[in-house]
């Protein structure tokens, strides 16, 4: 038997896990809103560096009317695949203010992860600890200093050179 739910208790509303996992893209949007603004960038790659050696690197690869999609990343790349390490896919809901990491690359992809017919629970876990990530990883970004002032377009002949 259960002991009586204090007052208090009873007017805390309970989220289901998929209600919070919509409440971390509200929040992923916040985030990225404030740190980059990036549903105000024209499709591109963009270059942030606040001088601590690890630039940040933001491709808008397309933006649609109710969405923008985005990579980013830093300027490291994965010794075994040549892949940036760490990677995050994002796509910015304009309309719903809602930011989900789509996919992540941090050393390994998600089939590795979960197999390639997860039960619907594990979908939503793998995108609670992807979402969470890209979460912490905007403020840790922030708190760095990144932002709109220290971002800067990186031009198309620089990005064939390297």
């Amino acid at each position: 038997m259960q002991p009586p739910a204090t007052d208090r208790q009873a007017r805390i509303p309970k989220l289901s896990r998929f209600g919070w996992l919509m409440a971390l893209y509200a929040e992923n949007h916040v985030r990225l809103m404030r740190l980059f603004a990036p549903d105000h960038l024209a499709a591109g790659t963009y270059i942030s560096s606040v001088g601590d050696g690890l630039d940040v690197r933001l491709e808008v690869i397309e933006t649609h009317r109710y969405t923008v999609e985005l990579r980013l990343t830093y300027d490291l790349r994965d010794p075994l695949t040549g892949e940036p390490d760490p990677s995050a896919f994002v796509r910015l809901y304009r309309d719903a203010h809602q930011a989900e990491a789509t996919h992540c690359y941090v050393g390994r992809r998600w089939q590795d992860v979960i197999g390639l017919y997860p039960p619907p629970a594990e979908v939503i876990s793998h995108r609670m600890r992807m979402n969470t990530f890209l979460s912490k990883w905007l403020e840790y970004l922030a708190d760095q200093g990144h932002g709109v002032a220290t971002l800067k377009a990186v031009e198309t002949a620089a990005l064939d050179a390297a």
